[in-house]
């Protein structure tokens, strides 16, 4: 071989590999760039239980300062579940992108190891974000094959005991107490479950401080689910005589077994029937308690992100699966079409995020899936369903991406449309319709269904919602219901 010939090879051995290596440097650069994302996930948190939203019994002090730092949506909305544990269909959805259905679907390709490439957490990493995950988990997909480092995969929520039900039946009932310990619950494994997926998160958070590399967390709280244990002194900041009783209280609500919610259900067997004023005040300050003790290790996530000097450089998205009743409209649970059980607070905070800023559109939680994937860079996949919220945080939009709110729960026990204003509810086994104008009444208390003046209100909604269905895949009819109309 010739001299020259030799020496050209070698030189364009050395080029095209120094220049690979150089593009793989500004590469490197270019992901080291990339702002770090916490997805702060609570469970069962209605968007009444922060005090920056509204309600000024409870104590929520890093909660109200992602809404004072941030902008908040103050109309998130869960889509509802396909059965009583509403937390398993609203984290298939968040994790895939899909609706309601097509997130059940896609759940039962999970339990087959498929389709778990396409995840929120898949597409992140594929962006060059070092993927994270710690707490509650309840999706069917295994949390280590989708992400890069997991820490406790907690189950859909702690061991209960008998003693948690029906309860308390009076003053002298005082068997069961938040802080006492050997009821298992949160205190299983002898740390709070709280303070265990705290401290996850803050080790990794320390460790991440550490590497170039931009980081995608997922923490997930249990908090504040039943049983709704904390420590005595959390309980104690929340004296029963300042625990008020929800405006919405009644003893019992009148459609509950037909609409799936009935005595037999778990989350209603939480408090004795009739629903007392004592029974339901009690359920509220252990409620209020467990929250307040969920706030206080949000903020020593937020205190380590500043110690580190990340959080400049860092998105903070805080939300919960869905709300919860605890005595409203004489349910417990989740499982209604209530906004106390589907709208839920959704705060952002970040380098270019508006302070102080409240928008009012109607949006799904899921929708933060699609924003993440936004700020990472990543062009959305059509298989996902869900919007960016991006554009109202940054003030570039005002109008809503989704004409409508649909909810649903189970195959056939309640369907649900919250449109202009208004929400119709829909209990298909008992062709039972409810009305509600929510900018007269927003909590809900006057069904105006009854009145032959909203005749067409509800055929307008009706037909609407029967759309809505088919865009969703919703496979029940209840054709036969709006034709009576």
């Amino acid at each position: 071989m010739k001299k020259t010939t030799w020496l050209l090879i070698v030189f364009s051995i050395c080029f095209f590999g120094c220049k690979k290596n150089v593009q793989n440097s500004v590469a490197d650069v270019e992901i080291a760039k990339k702002p770090n994302i916490i997805f702060l996930f609570a469970d069962d948190q209605s968007y009444k239980a922060v005090r920056a939203l509204g309600n000024k019994e409870i104590k929520t002090p890093t909660m109200d300062s992602f809404a004072e730092n941030g902008t908040t949506f103050n109309h998130a909305y869960n889509m509802g579940g396909w059965n009583g544990a509403i937390c398993l269909a609203s984290r298939a959805m968040i994790m895939s992108g899909r609706s309601l259905w097509r997130a059940q679907e896609i759940s039962k390709e999970y339990r087959n190891k498929k389709e778990t490439d396409k995840t929120w957490s898949k597409l992140m990493e594929s962006a060059g974000y070092e993927t994270y995950m710690s707490g509650k988990w309840h999706i069917s997909a295994k949390a280590d094959t989708i992400f890069n480092h997991v820490g406790h995969v907690l189950r859909g929520m702690p061991f209960d005991t008998p003693e948690g039900y029906n309860r308390p039946k009076s003053k002298t009932d005082t068997i069961w107490q938040p802080w006492k310990k050997e009821f298992g619950g949160y205190w299983k494994g002898g740390k709070h479950w709280s303070e265990l997926v705290k401290d996850d998160a803050v080790s990794f958070l320390d460790s991440a401080a550490t590497k170039e590399k931009p980081f995608f967390m997922y923490v997930a709280f249990n908090a504040p689910h039943d049983p709704r244990q904390a420590p005595k002194k959390y309980v104690d900041m929340y004296p029963l005589d300042k625990v008020a009783l929800p405006d919405s209280h009644l003893p019992e609500y009148p459609y509950a077994e037909e609409m799936g919610a009935g005595k037999k259900l778990r989350d209603e067997r939480l408090a004795p029937f009739p629903r007392t004023e004592y029974a339901v005040k009690v359920n509220r300050q252990e409620y209020y308690a467990i929250t307040t003790h969920l706030d206080d290790q949000l903020a020593q996530i937020v205190a380590t992100l500043k110690k580190n000097n990340q959080l400049d450089n860092t998105y903070i998205f805080y939300t919960a699966d869905h709300g919860l009743s605890v005595g409203e409209h004489g349910l417990m649970g989740k499982q209604n079409m209530y906004d106390h059980s589907i709208r839920v607070p959704l705060m952002v905070v970040g380098p270019d995020i508006p302070k102080g800023k409240k928008v009012e559109a109607d949006v799904y939680l899921q929708d933060v899936m699609a924003s993440v994937l936004e700020i990472a860079g990543i062009e959305k996949p059509d298989y996902v369903e869900f919007h960016s919220l991006m554009e109202f945080a940054r003030g570039d939009r005002t109008k809503s991406n989704y004409n409508s709110i649909y909810g649903a729960y189970e195959k056939g026990s309640q369907r649900m449309i919250r449109k202009d204003g208004f929400k119709l509810i829909v209990y298909p086994k008992i062709e039972k319709i409810r009305l509600y104008n929510l900018n007269k009444d927003p909590q809900e208390l006057n069904d105006i269904a009854e009145n032959p003046a909203n005749s067409e209100k509800i055929k307008s909604l009706f037909s609407d919602l029967i759309v809505l269905q088919k865009q969703m895949g919703d496979k029940l009819d209840i054709q036969s219901i709006f034709d009576k109309l």
